[in-house]
């Protein structure tokens, strides 16, 4: 199985949160960690499935000049695949996070775990809760 994890990390804290799936999807799948920059539809026919990570920007937001384009990008072609989201914050309650899943749900994907969210770096909850995301990508 080849998995995309795509993120986008201002402080560390979401690239903290990658690295924790990255690390326990090790030796179970193929994981190609992927700038989103660079990533785009013509990709997405490469992977079986895919960890999207953005933190909370602005007013509760995805990040707007490199993650948001790309996921409007690619977000029509989804559908049917098996996806995860996950990100970190510093303020508000998670909004940006629900609604990127109600935008996901929309657009018919269904997600294989509820996101996972991190105030700051992630704590021990939130490593327990992306470890379990992780697995559901290959279970």
């Amino acid at each position: 199985m080849k998995i995309a994890l795509v993120y986008y990390s201002g402080t560390g804290n979401t690239e903290a949160m990658a690295k924790v799936i990255e690390d326990e999807l090790s030796g179970k799948a193929e994981v190609d960690i992927i700038d989103p920059a660079t990533f785009g539809p013509k990709d997405i026919a490469e992977y079986d499935a895919f960890a999207f990570g953005c933190p909370a920007m602005g007013s509760e937001v995805l990040e707007e000049d490199v993650f948001e384009p790309m996921f409007s990008s690619i977000e029509g072609s989804l559908s049917g695949k098996r996806i995860i989201l996950f990100g970190s914050y510093g303020w508000g309650d998670g909004e940006w996070m629900r609604n990127w899943e109600e935008r996901c749900i929309a657009d018919g994907v269904s997600l294989a775990s509820d996101p996972v969210i991190a105030n700051e770096a992630p704590d021990d909850d939130a490593a327990e809760a992306l470890k379990k995301a992780a697995d559901s990508l290959i279970s």
